[in-house]
């Protein structure tokens, strides 16, 4: 497997940067493999699902973040369990959690977001955790699109756990209006369900249309990823991209 683009900033003051998507259930499991996967594939930005929302949250989220040489850009509890890690080369500009709306017997569901920048690039960023209930999620699918368009920058992405395979209605909705990373330049693994045993897609990294995919997919062969990290760190696969982000 060739290795993803590392990250640069380009003379034309575009950059080149990495993507990492991940449901780490609320770091459940072993979370020195769950550092070890994120550090190895030396993302910019980490887009996480499942973040700690209860005792101590902060601090179990500032440990990953240390282990893994990143900082907390935003989220955490305040967005519902959804969270976004930066390293920094990182400029943030703003940043705010979202909480949705709460149906009655469901999980509250929310979005981190932010706007960053990287050399003269400047990026939307948000990370989503859809629902288990489908027209919830379609629901849902439909926010995200507006909250990406109220970000008031050319360029975003999105990523996270959508709980829908790419044929379902809420993914098939976000792929319309944005490329999905994957099917667009398919790179390492497609599925990411379950570590054990994988067999379906269920999350994604999404781009408007001006940025560049170089590369996306699960990390499996990458560099320093090992599939015993992997199968130990949480029950999902990590989605990493390569996105190469116009200037502004």
């Amino acid at each position: 497997m060739a290795p993803l683009p590392n990250s640069r900033t380009e003379p034309d003051g575009s950059a080149v940067i990495r993507v990492l998507s991940y449901n780490i259930r609320s770091m459940r499991d072993d979370t020195a493999a769950l550092a070890r996967v994120i550090s190895a594939c030396d993302p910019d930005l980490v887009l996480i699902q499942e973040a700690p929302r209860f005792f101590r949250w902060r601090k179990k989220l500032a440990r990953l973040a240390r282990a893994a040489n990143l900082v907390i850009l935003t989220g955490g509890a305040t967005a519902a369990g959804h969270a976004i890690l930066c390293n920094f080369r990182t400029t943030v500009e703003h940043t705010e959690d979202v909480l949705l709306p709460l149906t009655p017997g469901l999980h509250r569901r929310g979005f981190a977001t932010a706007v960053v920048r990287f050399g003269g690039a400047r990026l939307g960023v948000l990370s989503c955790h859809l629902s288990l209930q489908k027209d919830e999620r379609y629901e849902q699918s439909g926010m995200l699109l507006d909250r990406l368009a109220g970000l008031g920058v050319q360029h975003a992405i999105a990523g996270g756990d959508l709980n829908e395979r790419p044929g379902g209605r809420s993914f098939q909705r976000m792929a319309a209006g944005l490329q999905d990373c994957w099917a667009t330049t398919p790179w390492g693994s497609e599925y990411t369900s379950t570590p054990a045993d994988p067999h379906q897609r269920i999350d994604a990294i999404f781009a408007t249309k001006g940025i560049e995919v170089l590369g996306c997919g699960v990390p499996l062969g990458h560099a320093g990823v090992t599939e015993t990290d992997l199968r130990a760190a949480t029950d999902h696969l990590p989605v990493l991209a390569a996105l190469k982000i116009p200037a502004s």
